[in-house]
């Protein structure tokens, strides 16, 4: 990836729906070049596809939190399987350091979370979680 694809997916991380042309016009080069630079970050699957970003007007009403999970290594599998059952878990990461799993949950009130909360803490292999909830976002540059 070179610096004009780099330019292009700034771009692109700030509007989406940003187009061809004013690509183009923006980086100073062929509307041709800027089709076919993006047909191949597609097709290498560096761009997996094109979203809606929701602002906090659409994130209002809804409680996010951050969940770390201490788990037994054998268990991570079958963790992973349950935990991808959960329409509140949006994100699941891998980490190093003290804890094994980082969760993103969204979920719509304080009781939903707290029961999703508990379903995750009862989990044959789960050793220990952390919840934060989310206050305000201050800043999301997340692409």
């Amino acid at each position: 990836m070179d610096e004009l694809d780099k330019n292009i997916l700034g771009l692109l991380g700030g509007d989406a729906r940003m187009s061809v042309a004013t690509l183009a016009r923006r980086l100073k080069v062929a509307r041709s070049t800027i089709q076919a630079r993006l047909e191949r970050l597609e097709t290498t699957g560096v761009i997996a596809g094109y979203t809606v970003k929701l602002g906090e007007a659409a994130r209002q009403g809804r409680i996010r939190a951050t969940v770390l999970l201490t788990i037994e290594p054998r268990a991570q599998a079958a963790i992973l399987t349950r935990l991808r059952t959960l329409a509140e878990v949006e994100r699941i990461h891998t980490t190093s350091g003290r804890v094994d799993l980082l969760l993103q949950l969204n979920a719509g009130s304080t009781t939903q979370l707290d029961t999703v909360l508990d379903q995750i803490g009862e989990l044959s292999g789960v050793r220990a979680s952390e919840s934060l909830i989310h206050l305000t976002t201050k800043m999301d540059r997340a692409v």
